[in-house]
């Protein structure tokens, strides 16, 4: 089921009602409105006098809400999730930690593929030259130990945003809205991965640390280009900066249709059917993720 993403980014006063999230302006208290919590996927917090109740909290927890939390900035910074949301989490938990180093590697190898193809999809959608990247994505190996991934990124940021657009966490615009979205895309699959039973701590790929969902790094790469589609329009249309208006446009990322073999579901829904294949694949039900197809 497609679940709602709310945004609250004035001063709001959040609390738990008859099983619902009530909120309201903290100037006008008699205007509350309600939101069925079993209908919610994904709540942002972005303002700093923002008020909300610990039952709230709670519920939110208990339905597998990714609830986001921004900084001063309005970035997002830290978000909630449940660490009790499957039946057979412990199962699965086990498959995880002990999945073998070539199992690892194979996982890595078709998530850099699924990655890779998704760009050259993009580029073509785009009306650039896509198929200068599938050499690329043609000959992954193990581990993607050769880095396909690198190679490719290199052509594929040279051709989104031109010669002179370099991909950096602190760089000039896009790079902004590249962030603020990713960040979204990343709460959403470590959501989703607690929702399959998995740990976001354990990596197939990505180990630091310092960092408390590498899994959902992982996972992440192939649905990149899905924000990236985003920020583009929003970009060559003169959208610069990180305003009310281009954060929603950009948290619409979670209703963008994913295009697997036989189906067709919204990103929020897609991404429960790659992290569920995921789960199959640690405990040796399958062999393949699955992953979906930008179109």
């Amino acid at each position: 089921m497609l679940r709602r993403a709310l945004f609250f980014s004035t001063p709001m006063n959040l609390s738990l009602k008859n099983g619902q999230l009530a909120f309201h302006l903290k100037e006008a208290p008699e205007q509350k409105r309600t939101v069925p919590i079993e209908d919610i996927g994904f709540v942002v917090l972005e303002h700093q006098m923002i008020s909300i109740t610990l039952p709230l909290l709670g519920a939110l927890s208990e339905n597998n809400v990714a609830v986001i939390f921004c900084n001063d900035k309005q970035l997002p910074a830290s978000m909630l999730l449940n660490l009790d949301s499957n039946s057979t989490q412990g199962e699965s938990f086990r498959a995880q930690i002990d999945a073998s180093e070539p199992l690892k590697k194979n996982l890595w190898k078709q998530t850099v593929e699924a990655k890779i193809r998704n760009q050259a999809k993009l580029l073509h959608k785009l009306g650039m030259d896509g198929d200068a990247l599938k050499p690329l994505y043609m000959n992954v190996k193990s581990g993607d130990s050769d880095n396909r991934e690198g190679v490719a990124a290199k052509l594929y940021w040279n051709m989104l945003f031109g010669r002179d657009f370099v991909r950096e966490r602190e760089g000039a615009p896009p790079n902004n809205l590249l962030n603020y979205g990713y960040t979204i895309l990343r709460a959403a699959v470590a959501r989703s991965l607690m929702g399959s039973g998995l740990l976001p701590a354990f990596g197939i790929f990505h180990r630091n640390r310092y960092n408390a969902f590498p899994l959902a790094d992982d996972i992440m790469e192939p649905f990149r280009p899905f924000v990236d589609e985003i920020v583009h329009n929003l970009y060559f249309s003169g959208e610069v900066e990180l305003t009310k208006e281009t954060k929603e446009s950009l948290l619409k990322v979670l209703f963008k249709d994913t295009y697997f073999d036989k189906i067709t579901r919204p990103l929020d829904v897609g991404l429960s059917v790659t992290t569920a294949s995921l789960a199959r694949c640690f405990i040796g039900k399958e062999k393949k993720i699955s992953y979906p197809l930008l179109e």
